[in-house]
């Protein structure tokens, strides 16, 4: 069973000139009922209750900062019951982020419930429900570095709205606030640094654009011949970054 917001989605991909076997692969639904879809259009009465539930989040700045800690650490799989699990990992040294990440979801969905499950080096901060497929369609089958992530237009007015807490949930997830130091004359400078680093050209190209809106500059830096690491390192920026990020906890 999929909720209304799924399955415009699927449709809108394959208006857009995509076929079966690709739309498939990008929303992990069976070939099969997309191709349903496609031949009755109009949904079912339960298909639309059920997405009556199904509404943009409230709290548009916990969302920003969920969906930066979604796109850095986060994945999303279906129950053998029905409905999804959101896991976000969080590493065991930051239980600072463990709690915010643990409000952040308590603020998207209220009435979904939520535990930590303890892995080896980290907590995965898990919610059951059956929406987390229309809050975050960047969901799909595979890797993220390996399949297109772009936004959808109500999740880009919402990062334009709150653009710090969509750049704290990535570099809670996939970035840090380091110092470094150099020598000159003789002596000794240390500085603070933001990095971000991420497989993705999309989630990168997400917060390169994010920072840039935000008035952040910033250089790409590649480890080896892959460009993976945006950092942050001109003492204006830094200060930007300081004011709104800060370091994890």
């Amino acid at each position: 069973m999929y909720d209304l917001m799924t399955r415009e989605r699927a449709l809108s991909l394959l208006a857009d000139g995509r076929s079966l076997n690709s739309v498939s692969k990008e929303t992990g639904i069976s070939r099969s009922a997309i191709r349903a879809w496609r031949s009755r259009p109009e949904p079912r009465p339960h298909l639309l209750n059920q997405a009556a539930h199904c509404a943009a989040p409230t709290d548009t700045p916990a969302y920003a900062y969920l969906l930066g800690l979604y796109l850095g650490d986060g994945c999303i799989s279906p129950h053998p019951r029905g409905g999804y699990h959101l896991r976000i990992a969080c590493a065991d040294a930051w239980p600072g982020l463990i709690e915010q990440c643990r409000s952040a979801i308590a603020a998207v969905r209220p009435g979904d419930r939520i535990y930590l499950l303890q892995r080896q080096g980290h907590v995965s901060v898990t919610s059951y429900g059956r929406h987390w497929p229309c809050l975050f369609p960047q969901h799909g089958p595979g890797k993220k570095h390996e399949r297109r992530i772009l936004l959808e237009g109500w999740q880009q007015e919402i990062v334009d709205a709150h653009p710090w807490e969509f750049v704290r949930g990535l570099i809670h997830s996939d970035g840090c606030r380091v110092t470094n130091w150099t020598v000159r004359n003789g002596k000794r400078y240390e500085y603070p640094r933001y990095f971000f680093t991420n497989k993705s050209d999309d989630i990168r190209r997400l917060c390169t654009e994010t920072l840039t809106k935000a008035g952040v500059r910033y250089t790409v830096l590649a480890r080896g011949s892959d460009p993976f690491n945006v950092s942050v390192a001109r003492k204006a920026s830094v200060a930007l970054m300081d004011a709104h990020i800060g370091p994890k906890y």
